[in-house]
């Protein structure tokens, strides 16, 4: 893992690399924290996920909310939203969904496919993007909020 300037790249050669990932990023993570996470269908996205959740504890199965839009889970300490977003046609579709009151600050939400709610969402403390790079997948991670700069500080100190 490198850092700087609010930015962490990781090159993820695997599903293990990419849960074990996940688990390093979950002990960051704090309530009221928005994730965006970016990447192509089959990118690798649930599979981070789902080392998020084992990071935090959670041990039960972790699946894709494609057709429910939205798996809530209940942690310890918080409430964590997997959110997708892909299935949307119109941005404005957000506001039927009744999705706001998720984002609080008891709550971490991760978002698949947030340009389809362009407008609508609230700003993310972390762009995490995956992209495919030779036989994996690299992992980039912006922290463009002063909460989502400390969660980051937290994880490369």
């Amino acid at each position: 893992m490198h850092s700087r300037h609010h930015i962490l790249s990781e090159f993820l050669p695997d599903e293990a690399a990419t849960l074990a990932c996940g688990a390093r990023l979950a002990r960051a993570l704090r309530p009221g924290t928005v994730v965006y996470l970016e990447g192509d269908l089959g990118a690798g996205k649930t599979t981070l996920t789902r080392g998020i959740l084992r990071g935090m504890g959670y041990a039960g199965r972790v699946k894709s909310p494609t057709y429910t839009l939205v798996e809530p889970y209940s942690l310890p300490n918080l409430y964590f939203h997997h959110f997708d977003l892909y299935r949307f046609a119109d941005p404005l579709e957000w506001e039927d969904a009744g999705f706001r009151e998720y984002f609080n600050r008891e709550s971490v939400c991760l978002v698949e496919w947030p340009d389809k709610a362009e407008g609508f969402l609230p700003e993310p403390d972390w762009r995490i993007a995956l992209r495919p790079e030779q036989t994996g997948r690299r992992l980039t991670l912006v922290a463009p909020t002063t909460h989502g700069q400390a969660c980051l500080a937290q994880l490369t100190a």
